[in-house]
């Protein structure tokens, strides 16, 4: 019997782990189910799972789930310990009572706590971007002192995790993170500036949050990858290629010193990644669609348009930047993409305002949590400062 911690219970990522612990009761118990706002889901997982903590991001959130735990048929006896503080996040990833801790917090908010796991030495099961991308260089640190295990559960680098075990690292000459293309792949760069929120959100693939959903239209969230390929397996961005590979049926690809090309293929379920990163390195009868060989079938693979998708660009350059360029990339992004889906500047924009907010940051090395969130809201203000610039222009030609 294993115990967890899910941070980001409510979550798609979240929903998905809980889903894999359903079929498997005999051998998971939940610890602690951490959440955001939304009490009526929480309080409908802690009926089901019976966490001894449940956390909601709120005072409100944690009023809302107490009064749905009073009306429920839930016996007193069953009720968790329930919190609203951020420090109570981190003591529930650390917890003594806790071998495993998936992180599926959206943003920098997940990061402190999930630094706290592996500084515990815990199994983590990794979905949360930003971990890498704004603390690559400290988390990893911590993962090799502490003895931590870090398994991917996104798709491609839990892709690339799979065919990585079929050498040893000195004889990988290159990894391939393959891309769906968004839904603006085939759309012309003159027509981006008028694209609405609707229509980037509307992904050909996968079904994911508004921000996630954005930076897969922008290749952002591709770029993203990219840096955390680099922490995770020990790689520089120039041995790390993205094609792009519309079917999505290929997550990822290493190429061998040989020549042989080991290649990762799955339905498009994130229940096989979190199952793997739970069993990991036994193998589990999983939950999912199988591949049906027997179809006739089309498998695309052709570069990236970097004209078209300059944020790939701006993110392998900010990995080679070092420093804490990559965290500015991420507060950048996330500013410009509320601000997209809000209306207040256009789609091309996005990448305008990461560019002049990286070009305007210093980027030291970040030597502490506090470090780096000292950058990201830094970050943060400079970007917002700029897409309000460029909402003002935007609204005096349309009052124009």
């Amino acid at each position: 019997m294993r115990t967890l911690t899910v941070l980001g219970s409510t979550g798609s990522i979240g929903t998905s782990t809980l889903s894999v612990i359903r079929r498997h009761k005999e051998r998971y118990r939940v610890f602690a189910l951490v959440a955001g706002h939304n009490a009526e889901l929480l309080l409908n997982q802690i009926i089901e799972f019976r966490p001894r903590v449940a956390i909601l991001a709120t005072e409100e959130g944690r009023s809302q789930l107490l009064a749905g735990l009073e009306e429920s048929r839930l016996d007193r006896r069953d009720w968790p310990e329930v919190f609203s503080a951020p420090q109570a996040r981190i003591q529930a990833a650390c917890a003594t009572e806790v071998d495993i801790v998936v992180s599926a917090i959206v943003g920098v908010e997940g990061l402190e706590a999930t630094y706290a796991a592996v500084k515990a030495g815990k199994r983590v099961g990794l979905a949360n971007k930003e971990v890498l991308v704004a603390g690559g260089s400290l988390v990893m640190d911590a993962v090799r002192q502490c003895r931590a295990e870090l398994i991917p559960i996104d798709s491609e680098h839990n892709g690339a995790h799979q065919c990585l075990r079929a050498g040893q690292s000195s004889e990988v000459m290159r990894l391939i993170l393959t891309a769906s293309g968004g839904p603006f792949r085939n759309t012309p760069v003159e027509d981006l500036a008028q694209v609405t929120p609707e229509q980037a959100l509307n992904h050909p693939t996968w079904k994911m949050g508004n921000r996630i959903t954005i930076d897969s239209a922008t290749m952002m969230n591709k770029g993203f990858e990219v840096i955390e390929a680099c922490w995770l397996f020990g790689l520089k961005p120039s041995e790390i290629e993205v094609v792009i590979h519309p079917q999505s049926s290929i997550h990822a690809m290493v190429e061998y010193k040989d020549g042989s090309v080991v290649a990762q293929a799955s339905t498009t379920d994130m229940r096989m990644p979190i199952q793997y990163a739970l069993t990991y390195p036994d193998r589990e009868q999983a939950p999912v669609p199988r591949m049906d060989w027997a179809s006739k079938r089309v498998w695309e693979f052709y570069p990236p348009d970097l004209a078209k998708f300059p944020l790939l660009g701006l993110a392998r350059q900010a990995m080679k930047s070092g420093g804490s360029a990559t965290c500015t990339l991420n507060a950048a992004d996330e500013v410009a993409v509320e601000a997209f889906l809000q209306r207040s500047i256009r789609f091309p924009e996005i990448a305008e305002v990461v560019a002049e907010t990286l070009a305007k940051i210093s980027s030291p090395p970040a030597r502490s949590i506090g470090d780096i969130l000292e950058i990201d809201g830094q970050s943060r203000r400079l970007a917002q400062q700029l897409v309000n610039r460029r909402a003002t222009v935007c609204a005096g030609r349309a009052g124009s």
